[in-house]
């Protein structure tokens, strides 16, 4: 096999201007694809394009809007030609809104926390396997989830709409998988523990919490994941060095889901 690389490939990556997502921009770029990005406008417009440069596009939008992936993809196609893989990371904390624990968790907390993390991406998922199917292409899909979709953690993470939504993910992009995948449009998940991202700060500053994940994220000497852990694999899934791979959960969670790193649940 040679080497994974994304030349020739015209990308879009919903989430794209910050954290995990722009980590993923930076890293398809250097592989060789061309980029488009969308992500909410949070004032560092003159950093990102002396980050991404001149050349790769910028659309300033919410992913729960219906046209943000529509208007990304033909963008894409518009200035490079092509559009042959969508890496969706947007999506949030509903904490907020009144995510929490089952007992608590408000109506707008639970309607919020969905239409962050799972509507999004029907959204762009939807507009993507539209394309593939008008231009006939083969199409790759990269969905971005969480290990507390299935290996929840009682004490310090216990927003269960955000657990609820990442679940679904999982049984979305798989169903998606199997009935496209005789058009040759791939579906896969990558599947993240805990992420020095701006939206995980409220616990990357916990002390309790970094004293946890030490036992619960083992490998590395048991730290919190960074954005570049799950670079490698993106540009994996959405290359054709993985055009026989789908519907797979791949986790780059530090062992998360295979710890007992467990504390007492407080209740």
């Amino acid at each position: 096999m040679g080497q994974t690389n994304l030349a020739g490939k015209a990308i879009v990556i919903i989430g794209g201007t910050s954290g995990i997502g722009l980590s993923a921009a930076k890293a398809c770029k250097e592989a060789g694809a061309q980029i488009v990005v969308t992500g909410l406008d949070s004032g560092q417009k003159e950093e990102l394009m002396k980050i991404l440069g001149t050349d790769s596009p910028v659309l300033y939008n919410d992913a729960t809007s219906e046209s943000a992936a529509v208007d990304a993809i033909e963008l894409c196609i518009n200035r490079f030609g092509s559009f042959d893989g969508l890496y969706h990371v947007a999506g949030g904390s509903g904490r907020k809104y009144g995510d929490g624990p089952l007992d608590q968790i408000t109506l707008e907390g639970w309607n919020k926390t969905l239409e962050l993390n799972l509507t999004s991406i029907m959204l762009s998922n939807r507009a993507a396997v539209k394309q593939f199917m008008k231009s006939g292409n083969a199409g790759a899909i990269l969905n971005l989830g969480s290990v507390l979709g299935y290996s929840p953690s009682a004490t310090f993470f216990h927003t269960h709409a955000y657990a609820a939504a990442k679940s679904a993910i999982i049984g979305f992009s798989k169903s998606i998988a199997a009935y496209y995948a005789g058009r040759n449009i791939r579906a896969n998940v990558i599947a993240p523990a805990l992420v020095d991202t701006p939206m995980s700060q409220r616990a990357m500053n916990d002390v309790a919490i970094s004293s946890f994940v030490k036992s619960k994220q083992p490998l590395d000497g048991g730290r919190s994941g960074i954005p570049e852990d799950l670079d490698g694999l993106a540009i994996f899934l959405l290359s054709d060095q993985s055009k026989f791979i789908t519907g797979q959960v791949i986790a780059v969670d530090g062992g998360w889901s295979l710890t007992d790193g467990q504390i007492p649940n407080p209740l």
